[in-house]
């Protein structure tokens, strides 16, 4: 049965909290590991990447650490789950995060009920991605856009977007239905997990930001100032 647990890779340089961490996710039934370095965490994930990953930010000297590890695992896998938990509260350092390809961004006055909440949210999402894999494959177009359905793979111009999962559900909810705005719990409910307005913000700015890097015209996302965001209709 042990082999069936979801994997969950912490990387926390103070120990006696990263064990706290790795305690509660245990009684919950996920099997954990836990890292006090970035280079102690690549080593360990060099052979295979669990199925989510908890970082802080500042890895004792390495106060940059948790970034550069986030950096690194997301050259690997565009998919795996990756979540920051820091004491770095500012809206620069969140931004930073997000940008590197994160999931989510969260400090560590958040309890640890709203934790454990915000990655089963993460896990869920991943069982309806291996659910919709088992179904007949799907693409959805709209215009030089191409969602594949089955793949959870996206297309501009048919030139790959390397999308994170959140990035990918969140294109998916605005292309799925051009011209209808979406608001932030409609988004949240589409990506499966629970995201701020400042979250959300900086998820839609990194995801312009890949489509203008294939293509400098792109701007089929719109912003509805007050109400959300919607795909260009037409």
């Amino acid at each position: 049965m042990a082999q069936n647990l979801r994997t969950i890779t912490i990387v926390e340089d103070d120990l006696a909290l990263g064990a706290n961490y790795r305690e509660a996710f245990e009684r919950e039934g996920y099997a954990v590991t836990l890292h006090a370095s970035r280079e102690a965490a690549l080593s360990a994930m060099a052979n295979g990447l669990p199925d989510l990953v908890i970082i802080d930010v500042n890895l004792g000297s390495d106060v940059e650490g948790g970034f550069e590890l986030c950096r690194s695992l997301r050259s690997q896998s565009d998919t795996l789950p990756i979540i920051f938990l820091t004491a770095r509260d500012s809206e620069f350092d969140a931004i930073s995060g997000l940008r590197l390809g994160a999931d989510d961004y969260l400090t560590k006055d958040i309890t640890l009920p709203h934790l454990l909440a915000r990655v089963a949210a993460l896990f869920r999402r991943q069982q309806v991605l291996q659910s919709q894999h088992e179904q007949t494959p799907s693409k959805l177009q709209r215009g030089a856009l191409t969602i594949d359905e089955n793949s959870f793979s996206v297309d501009w111009n048919a030139q790959r977007v390397d999308l994170t999962l959140t990035e990918y559900w969140l294109v998916y909810a605005l292309a799925r239905h051009p011209g209808h705005v979406k608001n932030r719990q409609q988004l949240m409910d589409a990506a499966n997990t629970v995201l701020d307005d400042n979250t959300i913000t900086s998820h839609i700015k990194r995801i312009r930001k890949k489509f203008v890097a294939l293509d400098a015209d792109f701007d089929e996302i719109e912003t509805v100032y007050g109400m959300g965001y919607r795909w260009r209709a037409g």
